[in-house]
């Protein structure tokens, strides 16, 4: 009886099953290991479809990897099927669903949940309101798939019925940061940081590209030179007669 008690301050329990993230950083932080199955999991950024790919493409590799269908949901600029090729996601396995009015998001993706057919299903729904998302993690419950809700980052400060959401933005040298801000267990103080070069790019970029911030940020000397000389004091001269 007290295994199946979970504390609050304990992390990774009770969760039916996950997806690892691919990055063994982020896992550490994911109650369970993973991105939940069963359950809503919030992607806030502050520009859309600019990290989700890279956020969520190792996971959305081994849904694919297994056989499962990854299916968007009116992503605001077109997937680019090159870099998802690069990224292990095979296209025949990936359905687009162009949908134009919140409306028409929030139903698409509440059938899609519904339906569990996907394996993993990724939805850009900016607009949707806390009521909205209740109903939408309370459909998730009974679906086996992954599911992502993308959003901006102004929607970190309203209340969200999502059991996990995270923050990501840019970091130094093509990295992401991460921030678990609500998940199940104790909070996430700090970000995580996960060395990511854009699919397609490691193989072409020299090595000043890769770590561009080794040339071009400001860095203390190490030695004397650039010092400023002491300001000498002028001698006085007399006063003219």
């Amino acid at each position: 009886m007290a295994a199946a008690v979970w504390r609050g301050s304990e992390l990774g329990t009770p969760v039916a099953s996950v997806v690892s993230s691919g990055w063994a950083l982020l896992d550490q932080e994911l109650p369970g290991g993973g991105w939940p199955c069963h359950a809503l999991a919030e992607v806030l950024s502050p520009q859309p479809a600019v990290l989700e790919w890279r956020l969520l493409g190792p996971a959305l590799r081994q849904v694919v990897a297994r056989g499962g269908q990854v299916v968007v949901v009116a992503p605001p600029r077109q997937p680019h099927l090159p870099g998802l090729v690069h990224a292990g996601l095979d296209p025949r396995q990936l359905v687009w669903i162009q949908a134009d009015t919140p409306a028409e998001r929030l139903w698409v993706t509440e059938q899609l949940i519904k339906s569990g057919s996907a394996g993993a299903l990724v939805a850009w729904v900016p607009q949707a309101r806390q009521e909205q998302i209740r109903r939408l993690q309370v459909c998730a419950q009974s679906c086996a798939g992954l599911v992502f809700l993308c959003r901006p980052e102004a929607a970190q400060h309203e209340a969200s019925a999502a059991p996990l959401r995270v923050h990501a933005s840019l970091g130094l040298d093509w990295a992401l940061r991460v921030q678990v801000f609500k998940r199940r267990g104790p909070v996430h103080a700090g970000q995580v940081t996960l060395p990511s070069v854009p699919g397609g790019l490691a193989s072409v970029l020299t090595p000043r590209l890769l770590r561009p911030s080794q040339f071009f940020l400001p860095r203390e000397s190490s030695h004397a030179v650039g010092r400023l000389a002491p300001r000498s004091t002028p001698t006085p001269q007399p006063a003219p007669h």
